[in-house]
């Protein structure tokens, strides 16, 4: 069986413009790693970018971390990393692989249902439809798509219809909006 975790934690660690990282993705045991971020809307794009490839149990801990933060974020403490624990122990027996623990149960339950809405457009997505969608997040025009993927405007149009992309953002910014709420809370 192929190691997938040194792959996972150079994808995870090489992003330059990956913002919020305050620690590096770390192995913490077997096949599971950690990281410490400070911006919600940077958490929920490493949990999309996760999501994407349909291989990782996903969990997320909220709440407060013991200051000053150590070196390694293995050697993290407090109640995120608590919940973390907790929550990708659940997410192994979650129909999305995503799960969410906090303090507030009720804005961790608020962010989870997000990303189980959102996991839902993504696993329906088909490679024509990534592409399609990557290329919009870059901020590329559909024009531009268009004559990148050698279709037309309307081709694309529909593509990201089928894709979900609008639903996609639309769910990225209320996941991050809630997880901030409930991390300033």
């Amino acid at each position: 069986m192929t190691d997938l975790v040194p792959e996972l934690l150079n994808t995870l660690n090489r992003r330059p413009r990956r913002t919020g990282l305050l620690r590096k993705f770390e192995r913490t045991a077997g096949d599971e790693v950690q990281g410490v971020l400070s911006e919600a809307r940077a958490t929920i794009d490493v949990i999309v970018e996760l999501l994407r490839s349909d291989t990782w149990y996903v969990g997320l801990g909220i709440g407060d971390v013991a200051q000053p933060l150590p070196r390694s974020t293995r050697a993290g403490s407090g109640d995120a990393f608590v919940h973390a624990r907790e929550a990708v122990n659940r997410a192994k027996s979650s129909p999305h692989h995503v799960n969410v623990v906090g303090t507030d149960a009720r804005v961790a339950e608020q962010v989870e249902t997000v990303l189980w809405l959102m996991a839902s457009v993504l696993r329906r997505r088909s490679e024509r439809g990534w592409a399609v969608a990557d290329l919009l997040a870059e901020g590329l025009t559909r024009r531009e798509i268009g004559v990148k993927l050698g279709i037309s405007q309307s081709a694309v149009t529909q593509r990201a219809q089928a894709a979900g992309f609008v639903e996609e953002q639309r769910g990225r910014v209320l996941a991050a909006e809630l997880l901030g709420a409930g991390a300033a809370a």
